[in-house]
């Protein structure tokens, strides 16, 4: 039997309550990965009063100095990239180089965060009164829950505890089942950094068990949540009842516009990579291309051809080109897309097919499927399919392309591909999501900039670059009068002669 991981409760490795484990295997071959325990409402009241207890210390802890904690934690990810990419593949299937990606962005993240120790700054302003000084500062909430997703095991997660812990916040974080190994990998690597007991606590589990135990505890003010967005509204609702602060990260249904003018090579290029990467298990995925009708015909030939040649497999396999699916019952859900698809009347242009071959046989893969002559309100072009699966919606004008992106629930990455500088600032100014792309796909987010979207992908608040300063801190106005005599702004006016 491999051996068992733990929860991590104030500074201490340990086992569920309940004594219950739960297994994962690798999605690509079957074999077993892990072995988890199990965790219930009681192992979340323990790493909550850990957190709530650390946190009376680690909030007057320097800022500088937890900085140098997490400079010591991005530099031992950076030394165990090659292993902790490849524990990530075995885990949840994704492709090694992609992997490699992943851990480097948790890398980045770690240390821009760790850079963020000596500039979490405030403002200083004038007073409309004589001897009176004026300032802001940021101060921590407390204890965050931190619930995240299987798709990105060590990027999400530095997404959120990094700005969490520099800005002073402790911390009770639940990874996805799914890439529960990943979790424990990176809080090893906090601890071994320097992290003070309770500072960090995980809490291993399944959502409707330990996340909801997290949402739902008292002493937990502050909860940063990603996931599909019919969970992340049940969260919403519960949140405000509690009066919690909440940011949530959603669902996405990312669309790439073609315009005649394009490269198509380059089109292409971008295409295959957002739709597919991931095997399209990702929430920035392209799975729609509104395509001008006067190059229809030929993008979609050269898209055809080039995913049609994509190699399916293990993703430890340097000649993969798409790992598996994740699960059993995300690939029965992408699959059942295909039929839904055909029923509406798209042409199945490429793939459609769970793969069933050989070695293939032992895991959840999916063929890379591209529908054609697709019309923008099929549920295909409406809603996140979150597997291999993309569409190709056609339209005879830029503007026409603007109002498709727009025409959907969601408003996270949208892109467009255009030699007309004229056209790409039309599409900057009218596209709503958070994030826009020109000349290439909807995926490749870096860290220094803010991350989320508009309308039913989030709730208005983003993750990354110093934007999350402004979620994991609140702001206190400070008034230092110095005049010695009682001061009233608004009611007592200072008088000032000219030269005087």
């Amino acid at each position: 039997m491999s051996d068992l991981f733990r929860n991590y409760i104030h500074g201490e490795w340990v086992e569920a309550k309940s004594g219950q484990t739960f297994e994962r295997r690798n999605p690509a071959t079957g074999e077993l990965v892990g072995v988890y325990t199990k965790s219930g409402p009681e192992d979340v009241d323990a790493a909550a009063a850990a957190a709530k207890a650390a946190f009376k210390a680690w909030r007057l802890y320097p800022a500088p100095k937890r900085g140098e904690i997490l400079f010591r934690a991005a530099q031992l990810l950076a030394e165990r990239k090659e292993q902790l990419a490849r524990e990530m593949t075995e885990e949840m299937g994704k492709v090694i180089n992609e992997a490699r990606g992943d851990v480097q962005e948790a890398i980045d993240m770690t240390f821009y965060m760790a850079g963020e120790g000596r500039r979490q700054f405030g403002q200083t302003t004038p007073s409309e009164l004589r001897e009176k000084f004026n300032m802001s500062v940021r101060k921590p909430f407390g204890v965050c829950g931190i619930v995240t997703p299987w798709n990105f095991p060590l990027a999400i997660p530095s997404w959120k505890m990094m700005p969490a812990l520099i800005t002073g916040n402790t911390v009770v974080f639940k990874p996805a089942s799914f890439t529960s190994r990943m979790g424990v990998r990176l809080v090893e690597i906090l601890d071994e950094a320097g992290v003070p007991r309770g500072v960090v606590n995980l809490v291993l589990g399944g959502g409707e068990v330990v996340g909801n135990a997290i949402i739902e505890h008292p002493d937990v003010p502050i909860i940063s949540f990603t996931g599909s967005t019919a969970t992340g509204n049940d969260v919403a609702v519960r949140a405000a009842r509690l009066s919690k602060r909440l940011s949530l990260e959603m669902g996405g249904k990312n669309a790439v516009i073609v315009m005649d003018d394009a490269d198509l090579q380059l089109a292409a290029d971008g295409i295959l990579w957002s739709a597919f990467g991931t095997s399209g298990q990702r929430c920035t995925a392209a799975s729609r291309v509104v395509v001008h009708r006067a190059v229809q015909r030929e993008l979609a030939d050269i898209l055809v051809q080039r995913a049609g040649g994509m190699r399916l497999g293990n993703g430890l396999d340097a000649t993969t080109d798409i790992g598996p699916i994740v699960s059993a019952g995300q690939l029965e859900s992408v699959h059942a897309y295909v039929a839904v698809g055909q029923q509406e009347g798209a042409r199945l242009a490429v793939g459609g097919n769970v793969a069933r071959d050989g070695a293939l046989a032992r895991g959840f893969f999916h063929e890379p499927t591209i529908f054609d002559d697709v019309r923008p309100q099929m549920r295909i072009a409406q809603e996140e399919i979150f597997g291999p699966v993309t569409a190709l919606i056609p339209v005879d004008s830029l503007e026409e392309a603007i109002d498709v992106v727009n025409g959907v629930q969601y408003g996270l990455s949208a892109s467009i591909f255009t030699s007309n500088i004229n056209r790409a600032f039309r599409a900057i100014q009218d596209i709503f999501t958070g994030i826009l792309y020109v000349n290439a796909g909807t995926i490749g987010a870096e860290i220094h900039l803010p991350f989320g979207g508009t309308k039913a992908t989030g709730n208005g608040h983003r993750e990354a670059g110093t934007a999350a300063l402004d979620f994991f801190t609140e702001w206190q106005s400070i008034y230092v009068d110095y005049s010695g005599k009682l001061q009233r702004a608004q009611i007592d006016e200072v008088a000032v002669e000219p030269g005087g």
